[in-house]
């Protein structure tokens, strides 16, 4: 067994020195920077000389992207983190756009080959040293590089999986105890509150989670308290991990690969995560990034949820996340990897989650078309699921005019106009498309509701959004001409855009339109429609529905009648009127059975009723 003792230490200055001229450089990544080898990059900068120094995200100072050390020092960064952004900006470091996937690849075939790996690794167990909290392309590095410095940090904790490596591997070791970097989690705010609450909603029991960096992952972590037997592969484990996995919600026992074992290729965070990982050895297993992100191995899991963010999406669904127009900020990372391996997934969610506009609320992030020079890293082709505090849109096989509404809708209101005033200028959607109000009503999400139907199917009952045309159009050409003319008391052959767009457009104030759904909301159908308009004096309101023959006899239209009436009551109608066919029984007869009066005598075969809310 090969001991601390054992292993031969040489002092840090001479173990670089044994770094050529010119080499390309190797640094560790996340909180496994070795700093105590950085460090000396800044102590005896004269020592180094024209070097080219690579690393993904580092937490740590980067004296090798001091401009004012440029004569020792290059860097070039495959993801670009706070610590080398202004060197980057002013030209004084390279960028090298990549998923994070294919970066092992990269070293491996030499196609940009490494001279010298510095790395930060456990004391050796067995001949092994672990790479603990930072696995990623630190070991295809090490595998790669002609020259291999590591540095000993006993207070690096040890992982499973593919995170080992031999000590025969590494040229020189020194001393290197010191604390692990922290990247202390953001407080959210109540946008990011709400974007966590909506996408808790695609989350279900058993689902596989693959979280990106940043506030809003951690706040969705935050509301999955209540979830059962969720799941972990992902490249990035962070603090609010640790919590659900000790409340025992996250097991893994669902997943179809890796079943029982939480699966990353780094860890960063704070002492939280790292004291967790420390205390539970066997939970977590740490594996290169060409394993974790590979959308090959990610499609063979089973109902995987991929979170990720963004800075910016265009009314296409064309999604920037490394640059603001074209100042690189960040990188690709995994977005594109876990994207497109939940696309493949059974049952999988891709998601892209971000604020609808700036901090400071001057700008929106959904845009007309990415800023100029704006790079696109999550292609139109590549787009699923978008989430804002605003709520949830589908883009995936929907066209172009469906996704600029649907982006539209979960925009910040104050932009709606301008959006859909510029999407009519570029032809995205219809030129006649009725136009939002600066004071567009928010979407009532509290009037949201599922509840059984006869055959104890689970009906989803919400209001009507603008991108709900298409879906009523089906609805209204699949109704027989009997059902039209009950509803209209006339058949009507066509129900074009023009009449559609009226019946989905609403100011949810003085008229409410809403829904019944089935299905996900991949694949959501409307099977019936109620709304009412309230009266000038807006006392009453005037109703009328209709439902799908094909679903008749289900309690459609008891469930839609009993929830416009909620709706009408908490928002202080005193009654709901109706006209109905004399020959419609059906539709009396529903009436009847929720407290409905007919008014007087029928007149031209047309009843009126009315529905008293004030004592429901």
């Amino acid at each position: 067994m090969a001991t601390c003792s054992e292993v031969q230490y040489t002092p840090v200055a001479a173990a670089m020195r044994h770094i050529p001229r010119g080499a390309r450089i190797f640094i560790g990544s996340g909180g496994a920077a070795p700093l105590t080898l950085i460090e000396e990059f800044r102590r005896a900068p004269h020592r180094f000389v024209d070097h080219e120094v690579v690393s993904i995200l580092a937490i740590c100072d980067a004296p090798y992207a001091d401009p004012a050390l440029s004569s020792s020092f290059r860097h070039n960064a495959m993801f670009i983190g706070p610590n080398v952004r202004h060197a980057v900006e002013v030209g004084a470091a390279d960028y090298t756009p990549i998923f994070l996937s294919e970066i092992p690849g990269v070293f491996r075939s030499r196609q940009m080959p490494l001279n010298v790996a510095l790395v930060s690794v456990t004391p050796p167990i067995d001949g092994k040293c672990c790479l603990g909290i930072s696995v990623d392309v630190v070991k295809a590095a090490i595998e790669s590089a002609e020259l291999v410095i590591a540095e000993v940090n006993p207070r690096m904790p040890r992982v499973g999986g593919d995170a080992c490596v031999s000590v025969d591997r590494i040229d020189y070791f020194v001393h290197g105890e010191h604390e692990l970097p922290e990247l202390p989690p953001r407080c959210p705010g109540p946008e990011i509150d709400q974007i966590g609450r909506y996408i808790k909603t695609l989350v279900h029991d058993g689902d596989t989670l693959q979280l990106g960096i940043g506030a809003i992952p951690d706040a969705v972590l935050s509301m999955l308290d209540d979830r059962c037997d969720l799941g972990i592969h992902t490249e990035m484990l962070s603090d609010s991990y640790a919590a659900l996995a000790k409340k025992g919600v996250i097991t893994n026992a669902r997943k179809s690969l890796h079943r029982g074992k939480t699966v990353t290729s780094f860890v960063l965070g704070t002492k939280v995560i790292y004291n967790h990982i420390r205390e539970n050895p066997d939970e977590v297993e740490a594996y290169p990034s060409d394993h974790v992100n590979d959308p090959f191995v990610i499609g063979q899991i089973d109902n995987m949820v991929a979170l990720n963010t963004a800075l910016q999406i265009d009314l296409t669904g064309q999604v920037c996340s490394d640059s603001i127009g074209d100042r690189f900020y960040s990188g690709i990372g995994g977005q594109v990897d876990f994207l497109r391996g939940a696309a493949r997934s059974r049952g999988g969610r891709p998601i892209i989650a971000l604020p609808s506009c700036t901090k400071d609320g001057a700008l929106s992030r959904i845009v007309p078309r990415l800023y100029g020079g704006a790079g696109v890293v999550t292609t139109r082709g590549d787009i699923h699921y978008v989430v804002t505090e605003y709520g949830v849109a589908y883009l995936h096989g929907k066209t172009v005019r469906e996704r600029a509404l649907a982006l539209i809708e979960i925009a910040h209101p104050k932009f709606r106009p301008w959006l859909l005033g510029e999407a009519k200028a570029r032809k995205l959607v219809y030129l006649d498309q009725i136009e939002p109000t600066v004071q567009t009503p928010i979407y009532p999400e509290r009037f949201e509701r599922e509840a059984p139907d006869k055959k104890n199917n689970t009906i989803r009952l919400r209001p009507v959004r603008a991108s709900d045309e298409s879906r009523l159009h089906d609805l209204y050409y699949a109704m027989s001409d009997d059902s039209l003319y009950k509803r209209f008391f006339q058949v009507r052959k066509i129900m074009p855009h023009a009449t559609l767009q009226k019946l989905c457009n609403v100011d949810y104030e003085q008229e409410m339109s809403i829904v019944a759904c089935t299905g996900e909301l991949v694949s959501e159908t409307v099977i019936g429609a109620a709304s009412y308009t309230l009266d000038h004096a807006g006392r009453t309101a005037d109703a009328a529905f209709v439902v799908d023959d094909r679903q008749q006899g289900r309690g459609i239209g008891r469930l839609l009648l009993t929830h416009l009436m909620d709706i009408a009551r908490r928002k202080g109608v005193e009654a709901l009127t109706a006209d109905v066919l004399t020959t419609n029984s059906a539709m009396k007869h529903l009436f009847d059975s929720v407290g409905g009066v007919q008014q007087g005598d029928a007149h031209d075969g047309i009843a009126r009723y009315r529905i008293p809310l004030h004592d429901q």
